[in-house]
């Protein structure tokens, strides 16, 4: 076996060297994302904190919503559970952005994916949907209630390290 052969060189059957393809490099981090929901004030702005988390200092993240909603206890007694918060984040609207240009929009909600789709006609600005339950929705005790919003945290967590090929922090 030649050095080539041993660094990744095949033969096939006929005798031909055929290269195998190099492993995939990480997705390259866009430079700012914009997560977009409905209100502001759960999935956008738990997407935001996760990915703040997640992501290098160097990529600036935002959020905000169609329109402002009014912050929910929820999100924070399950951002606290894993050691992260909202510090003083208030919902606001894409109108109340201090940046409105964006390297990626990910939207959270149909209703944001229709309005990052009108908002980047004009704007060559990556748009990515990622469909998320508003937890806000369900019904029953709170431990229920707790597990939807849970459940929303740490399916945007792996949505986040997948997409951006991060790893998450071990669980705790």
């Amino acid at each position: 076996m030649t050095v080539e052969e041993d660094a990744g060189d095949k033969k096939d059957s006929g005798g031909t060297t055929a290269r195998e393809p190099a492993p995939s490099s990480p997705p390259r981090l866009p430079g700012s994302i914009l997560f977009l929901c409905s209100m502001n004030s759960i999935r956008s702005p738990m997407a935001e904190v996760i990915a703040r988390k997640l992501l290098p200092p160097s990529v600036y993240i935002a959020s905000a919503g169609v329109r402002p909603g009014a912050r929910d206890p929820f999100v924070d007694a399950v951002l606290d559970e894993v050691g992260l918060t909202l510090g003083s984040h208030q919902p606001h609207s894409m109108d109340e952005l201090e940046d409105d240009y964006f390297d990626l929009i990910v939207t959270l909600a149909p209703e944001a994916h229709h309005q990052a789709l009108e908002l980047t006609r004009s704007h060559s600005v990556e748009v990515e949907y990622w469909p998320t339950l508003d937890p806000s929705v369900v019904d029953g005790r709170r431990e229920q209630i707790l597990a939807a919003y849970r459940d929303v945290r740490e399916s945007l967590a792996e949505r986040i390290s997948r997409r951006f090929g991060t790893a998450l922090p071990p669980a705790s």
